[in-house]
């Protein structure tokens, strides 16, 4: 089974195809940072608000370590225990794609930031600002609860690593990256950052793909050893995203403070805990809150945006694709 010990080392005969289809997917949704045009942002930033230059700068504080954080986890603790290498070469290219967001996020610091004890600021967020380091420590706390689990003999083995693996792809990939991705449609719906804009796109998508995958493991895990899946993974699951809804909620308050044009942490904690029921109800349990989505202008993310190629890639572009591509991803 998926989660035995062990490191199955042979392609064939394939066990789980669809790991190394995701992993197919990935490699033609390959993009470059230097893809990225960032210069157009300048003139943006410098016609910011007080209110809306917090929000960039706290923003980017949170872009400075995230994914680094989300790599750390991919390495340490969940490359070791899946026991299928079309689902660890999935994680490996999953590895790559994390390099490119960080990349992606020190260029935009170096670009958004140019006085070097700013971004020094930045990349020590979780050090000094409160609501990063909240989040920080919701995610080395799961790193934490299965960093000496070298072998999952036991059924608490097993249900560990599915917490870590749920956090990791429902809280943070699918609710802290989310809530961060808001804020800068939010600006680009005000016609703002659309450098920005056109990278995060790019994020988003692999983002939702390594999201889709976290999840297509629990589910082949519920198929072969459905007794880990009973009232007290729920529970534990269900307490977990509670967790980072406060936490991201937190940060919005700090984001918004009193209020942007257009945006306040009142609408932000309506989309979050929109988007944790989807997580919930992606995993197979019941909504916790029943909140319809608060912010109109996140209903257009799922459309495919329409450019000339030879102008400007557009985000759903993958490289040597042929045929139909769906959109489906809900916000």
């Amino acid at each position: 089974m998926l989660l035995d010990p062990g490191m199955d080392l042979t392609l064939r005969p394939m066990r789980y195809p669809q790991f190394y289809e995701r992993y197919r997917d990935a490699i033609r949704n390959t993009w470059t940072v230097e893809e990225v045009d960032l210069h157009s942002d300048l003139a943006d930033l410098a016609r910011l608000g007080p209110g809306e230059r917090h929000l960039i700068n706290r923003l980017v504080a949170f872009f400075a370590t995230g994914d680094s954080i989300v790599a750390n986890n991919l390495v340490l603790n969940l490359y070791q225990h899946l026991n299928a290498p079309e689902a660890r070469l999935y994680l490996s290219r999953q590895l790559f794609e994390e390099a490119v967001h960080v990349q992606f996020y020190l260029t935009l610091l170096d670009t958004y930031l140019p006085d070097p004890d700013e971004r020094a600021k930045a990349f020590a967020a979780v050090d000094h600002i409160p609501s990063i380091r909240a989040k920080a420590e919701f995610c080395f706390r799961w790193i934490d609860s299965i960093e000496g689990l070298s072998r999952l003999e036991t059924r608490a083995d097993r249900r560990a690593f599915l917490l870590n693996l749920v956090c990791f792809a429902a809280c943070i990939e699918g609710l802290f990256f989310y809530g961060a991705f808001a804020y800068v449609y939010w600006l680009r719906s005000r016609g703002l950052l659309n450098g920005l804009a056109g990278g995060t796109n790019w994020v988003f998508r692999d983002e939702s793909m390594h999201m889709e995958f976290a999840f297509s493991v629990v589910d082949t895990v519920r198929a072969e050893e459905p007794e880990l899946f009973d009232g007290e993974f729920a529970a534990q699951v269900t307490q977990m995203i509670e967790e980072a809804v406060a936490a991201e909620l937190a940060f919005a308050h700090d984001l918004c403070r009193d209020g942007l044009s257009g945006l306040t942490a009142e609408q932000m904690g309506g989309y979050l805990e929109y988007v944790a029921d989807q997580r919930l109800t992606r995993l197979g349990l019941p909504a916790r809150y029943g909140t319809a989505n608060p912010l109109p202008f996140m209903e257009l993310q799922d459309v495919q945006e329409l450019a000339n190629f030879f102008e400007r890639r557009v985000s759903a572009y993958q490289v040597a694709v042929s045929g139909d591509v769906s959109f489906d991803e809900a916000f």
